[in-house]
């Protein structure tokens, strides 16, 4: 079975027919998607404002990523957990839409630069940590992270105008 019987599989399953054609299940994870991926941007966008030294510069970025991931993952997972769910109620349209693909490789892109924060910015994080304004490298994994997410979103809306449903 290849990858495009497997997606034809899920398609047609009985969870998402009951997607597809009931007149409310759609949107109500399509609205749960959408509070989940505020939370994922919200969290995410509060850390790259630290950042970049532009908000809660009187708490040390360690306080403020301390305090906000596990928000931050457990929002992730809610709008991974719907977006499959809407995912598999058209799952052949999904994987034709430019938008789609675009949207789930900018999520990647944006896993990424999560890594290569923590990978190298995070490394000496002890140095400048309690700094209002951390060094470079720090702050352009904010900006990158907020111009994906704001990307991410874009892509996400445009899926909805860019692809018909029925």
């Amino acid at each position: 079975m290849g990858l495009k019987d497997m997606i034809a599989f899920v398609e047609q399953s009985s969870l998402a027919d009951l997607i597809r054609e009931n007149d409310n299940l759609f949107p109500l994870i399509e609205s749960l998607h959408v509070i989940a991926i505020s939370l994922v941007i919200g969290s995410i966008f509060t850390v790259d404002l630290r950042l970049l030294g532009l908000a809660g510069t009187a708490r040390a970025t360690s306080s403020v990523t301390r305090g906000i991931l596990p928000l931050t993952w457990i929002a992730f997972v809610g709008a991974a957990g719907t977006g499959s769910l809407l995912f598999i109620s058209h799952a052949t349209k999904y994987l034709a839409n430019a938008c789609f693909d675009a949207k789930l490789c900018l999520i990647a892109l944006a896993g990424i630069n999560m890594l290569a924060f923590h990978f190298i910015a995070v490394r000496d994080q002890g140095a400048w940590d309690g700094r209002v304004r951390p060094p470079l490298k720090a702050r352009f994994a904010g900006a990158l992270s907020m111009a994906i997410w704001v990307a991410v979103v874009a892509c996400g809306r445009w899926i909805g105008f860019t692809m018909a449903m029925r």
